[in-house]
């Protein structure tokens, strides 16, 4: 325990000194000694203990009476190890004495009253405050790290407040306590003592818009909590009643990390004597918090809820599709979701809207809906109707300019947990489409990728999209959850692999079947027109290059081998520079479990099956996963986009714990 003060003594006066349990307080013996004084003694009354604290080197520990020579390399300290029941009722007294033996030559008489001050909050990370004597001003990650947690608290716990719990000042609902991390100042003394000292509460300016602090006094009813600390209040007096020895607070976050924030934050109580001018604090405790960050979830984990959009073209509405997404969702006990037209306006790319995630304390944990900054039909639907209690919202707006396409979160994914070259990533790895590098073409905005970065629990990979028309990276890649050691497999569109299949199938005497048989608004091709189609041929390969180069990207930053990875017949043909989907993406599929949604082909009929459809089911039907054909060329290829695009998933978050990792 460091010295946290001097108290100077006096030969003509008593001198008088708070002391804080388990505090050192040192006390100087040189300032005031008598004439001729060589040595000096301490001694002191129950409660007191008193250490002498000097260099071996240059101080021989003395015997008997334990006379120390007046020497500056000799320091004394005391502590206390409880609180006082009265002011003053603990003594110190040192004696000096003459280079012979004989009589003290002086006494300085020193009286002590003990204060037990700390502020404690989870420190441990087991959900429950508990009085901490170790650091509580750092921040450690990992399985034997320390620290509190804090979540932003982004939810809406009451329906009467028009934002986030966030965004206001004043509780609105005593359920939003839960959201909030618990706090506890412990403040026992005599009551005397806090008539000329206060306890002050305070946040740095830094914290000060990141952390709100209630508190409630005279009551536990709604009205009776405060906002004691915030972006309007850096500090607070602590107006501790008679015979209080523990007073409560709650903490809540009011921003995730983000570029100009690492998470951090530090509150602080200090005891401050007021009878002096300047006041004088006497004794500060800190504690150090780090904001819960928000963790999206792979399709390895199991789905809760899926969501679809109600939409109405010329020819019909999507209702088949959304049947067909019903029986999907029953298959796995997911709940089904649907937003009606009236709220979507028409807009059916869900996924493109918004991503699911979640954030976690140990003692809460609650959804989060991250909301694109793409702001189409949909725009309102995440504010209007996701947010609401226990489960929180966040966004990131693009101020100097409009979206681009890749800013639409079809463009975000993510993957499932994985180990690279030793480093472990146990929540797995966020993939973002881009631009080839230094070519200069479209990003996903600067203000979406630095959020995502500083997380820090699943550092971001950039991907190359821009080579297709829409740009996302669902639209090349997927992950499917497997039963063996290795929990998953990565699905990449591949045009080899169908050029491949169809070579194969037209040796097999099936060239004249057809790619688009069955669909009346579609002009049927012929495996060998296709194969004949040099332009179809020359954009696929080239495609092929594309993902190919992503396909090392991935295998080197998600550390993957190539039994990691399955290549799933498909076509892309060329419009302009940008490539597009020839026929229904099948990778851009909804996982639910061990069921697939997969777009329906229409590959060619071969002895009354699709031949794309079997050559999919025998690479993934082994691996334990069923593989279920959904129709919606219509509505949704015919738009650029496909089953995953118009839908989204919740998921069962992590139960790995993000503070145990070490980013």
């Amino acid at each position: 325990m460091a010295p946290q003060r001097a108290v100077r003594l006096s030969l003509k006066k008593p001198t008088y000194a708070v002391c804080v349990v388990g505090v050192e307080t040192s006390v100087d013996v040189h300032s005031d000694v008598p004439k001729g004084a060589k040595t000096f003694g301490v001694s002191g009354s129950s409660g007191v203990e008193v250490s002498m604290v000097s260099d071996p080197a240059r101080v021989t520990v003395p015997t008997g009476k334990s006379r120390w020579p007046l020497d500056t390399n000799v320091e004394v300290t005391v502590s206390v190890d409880a609180a006082s029941k009265d002011l003053h009722d603990l003594k110190v007294k040192v004696s000096y004495f003459g280079g012979h033996e004989g009589g003290a030559l002086g006494h300085s008489v020193l009286y002590l009253t003990g204060v037990d001050l700390s502020l404690d909050v989870d420190t441990h990370r087991t959900g429950k405050v508990k009085r901490s004597h170790g650091d509580k001003k750092t921040w450690r990650w990992g399985p034997e790290g320390y620290g509190a947690v804090l979540l932003v608290n982004c939810d809406r716990d009451s329906v009467t407040s028009r934002g986030p719990d966030l965004t206001n000042s004043q509780l609105a609902s005593l359920d939003d306590l839960q959201d909030m991390s618990p706090m506890v100042l412990s403040c026992d003394g005599p009551d005397k003592l806090f008539d000329s000292h206060k306890l002050v509460l305070n946040v740095p300016f830094s914290d000060s818009k990141r952390v709100g602090v209630f508190c409630a006094r005279g009551g536990n009813s709604l009205k009776d909590y405060k906002q004691v600390l915030g972006p309007e209040r850096l500090s607070y007096e602590v107006k501790r009643q008679q015979g209080e020895r523990k007073i409560s607070f709650f903490v809540e976050g009011l921003t995730f990390p983000d570029v100009d924030f690492l998470g951090l934050v530090s509150l602080s109580v200090s005891l401050v004597d007021t009878e002096t001018l300047p006041e004088v604090p006497l004794f500060t405790d800190t504690v150090a918090f780090r904001m819960a960050p928000w963790i999206m979830t792979p399709n390895t984990q199991p789905p809760l809820e899926l969501y679809a959009c109600s939409v109405a073209d010329s020819h019909s509405p999507n209702k088949k599709f959304l049947e067909d997404m019903s029986d999907l969702a029953l298959k796995t006990n997911c709940k089904l979701i649907i937003c009606p037209q009236i709220e979507n306006r028409n807009d059916r790319w869900i996924q493109d809207e918004m991503e699911f995630g979640y954030t976690e304390a140990p003692h809460k944990s609650f959804p989060v809906v991250f909301d694109s900054p793409r702001n189409r039909g949909l725009k309102h639907f995440p504010y209007k109707r996701i947010l609401g209690p226990d489960f929180g919202y966040v966004t990131r707006e693009i101020l100097s300019a409009g979206a681009s396409s890749l800013d639409s979160f079809g463009n975000l994914d993510v993957s499932p947990p994985v180990t690279v070259g030793g480093k472990e990533y146990p929540l797995g790895r966020i993939l973002i489409g881009s631009s080839f590098p230094k070519s200069g073409g479209r990003r996903m905005a600067k203000v979406v990728r630095d959020f995502l970065k500083a997380q820090q629990v699943q550092a971001p990979v950039e991907l190359y999209s821009d080579w297709l028309s829409v740009g996302h990276v669902d639209e090349f890649l997927s992950f499917v959850p497997t039963s063996d050691q290795k929990g998953f497999r990565l699905l990449l569109a591949s045009p080899s692999a169908c050029l491949r299949l169809f070579q194969e199938k037209k040796e097999e005497g099936y060239g004249e079947a057809a790619q688009f048989d069955g669909l009346s608004h579609q002009v049927n091709r012929s495996i060998n027109e296709m194969l004949a189609d040099r332009s179809l041929r020359r954009d696929s390969l080239y495609v092929q290059k594309c993902i190919d180069w992503n396909r090392e990207v991935l295998k080197r930053e998600l550390g993957l081998t190539e039994r990691d990875i399955v290549d799933i017949p498909q076509l892309f043909s060329l419009k302009g520079s940008y490539a597009e989907a020839f026929f229904p993406d099948m990778v851009n599929m909804v996982v639910l479990g061990k069921y697939l949604g997969i777009p329906k082909p229409f590959g060619p009929i071969i002895n009354g099956h699709c031949c794309l459809e079997e050559k999919v089911r025998s690479l993934l039907q082994p691996l334990g996963l069923h593989c279920i054909f959904i129709d919606d060329y219509l509505f949704y290829h015919k738009l650029l986009g496909e089953i995953h695009c118009g839908t989204n998933v919740r998921r069962k978050p992590f139960s790995f714990k993000w503070w145990h990792m070490v980013p």
